[in-house]
């Protein structure tokens, strides 16, 4: 994560204006969203916030009243993501969790609710997977070639994944009294990377409660939560990617309708590397130490929390698709669309007993 810059702007469509149907893609994620249409007897505006957080982009649309600042709504915004970057940035040396990270083992460090929030997510997903997710996934990540600095042009050899593989254990880091964490191993450190963009629209939708607004969309990095109405009255629709590599933002797999719901994509299409003749994706089991090979190239989560989704989204990419689909529908009101390439390059689909899409047109 890396420091919030923000812009944002104020737009009220003019009356009987109807304006096209456009096609918005972040990430895994396309939203699917419309300009609505107003009337002298409709005071309601459409507010829409953009901006980079944590190393990535988000993107607001809210539907307010006539009469609320969008400077102020984008000041509150802002200040918002600056504490969740402040908390949970491993790019921020004096972020809370970097001094979690340098302290040792034994060390109770104090943090603030933001990160025992995202911790105590985290440490669900982490059972209820049986630790396909982990936040202490880190050391792995660098050794294949997807986190700072230099990246060596080979495939690592198996001691050198014995060594990386011992540094990692979500299970050895806990709470200890009202507010803090310790690690219960030396040589641990967390990155709540996979999760923080999903806790980040959690948090941006719960400021846009508490201000009486109920008709919004919020995207950080690909991550979604809708809630309410357009302002024309349709429901917020988003896309989800066609999962190719080279395939454009805008060929979409399916669309679905959010009301009150979060979605969040994990993919293996976009990040990846080829050494040698040989391809592994970023998606590196913590339980093995390797890349994951069972075919999944995109695993979609909907449920009512975005960060809960955001951190499902990726262990469904370590556990597979039969147990991947028996633990979404063991779990209430969480529903999942998991896609797997076969050896021939086709694609097939696996979901959860309650997905239900809407068709492209």
């Amino acid at each position: 994560m890396k420091t919030t810059n923000t812009r944002h702007a104020s737009k009220k469509i003019s009356r009987n204006k109807l304006l096209a149907a456009i096609v918005v893609a972040f990430g895994v994620f396309t939203l699917v969203v419309a300009a609505g249409v107003t009337t002298g007897f409709n005071t309601k505006q459409e507010v829409v916030l953009s901006g980079r957080t944590m190393g990535t982009t988000y993107h607001i649309k809210a539907v307010v009243s006539g009469k609320m600042s969008a400077d102020a709504l984008g000041l509150a915004v802002t200040r918002r993501l600056e504490a969740i970057n402040r908390s949970m940035s491993v790019y921020d040396p004096e972020s809370e969790i970097s001094r979690f990270n340098r302290a040792g083992k034994g060390v109770a460090v104090h943090v603030s609710q933001d990160l025992l929030t995202v911790f105590s997510v985290g440490s669900r997903i982490h059972d209820l997977t049986d630790g396909a997710w982990d936040a202490t996934v880190g050391p792995l990540v660098t050794l294949w070639g997807f986190g700072p600095g230099k990246v060596e042009e080979r495939f690592p050899r198996e001691d050198e994944v014995a060594h990386a593989l011992s540094r990692v254990g979500f299970a050895a880091i806990s709470r200890k009294g009202e507010g803090a964490l310790v690690k219960d191993r030396e040589g641990l450190y967390l990155d709540f990377g996979s999760i923080a963009k999903g806790y980040g629209v959690d948090a941006v939708a719960a400021l846009l409660r508490e201000k009486k607004i109920a008709h919004f969309l919020v995207e950080i990095g690909g991550e979604v939560y809708g809630q309410g109405f357009r302002l024309d009255g349709k429901p917020w629709r988003v896309g989800i990617n066609t999962p190719q590599r080279g395939a454009m933002v805008g060929d979409l797999f399916q669309v679905r309708t959010l009301k009150g719901q979060a979605l969040a994509t994990s993919g293996d299409y976009r990040n990846y590397r080829k050494v040698e003749g040989r391809i592994w994706t970023h998606v590196i089991n913590p339980l093995t130490g390797y890349p994951v090979e069972n075919g999944v190239t995109s695993a979609s989560v909907l449920a009512d929390s975005t960060v809960f989704a955001d951190g499902l989204a990726t262990a469904l990419m370590v556990m597979g698709p039969e147990k991947g689909l028996a633990l979404v529908n063991g779990l209430k009101g969480v529903e999942c669309l998991l896609i797997v390439r076969k050896p021939d390059g086709s694609l097939e689909v696996s979901a959860s007993d309650g997905w239900v899409a809407r068709p492209l047109s």
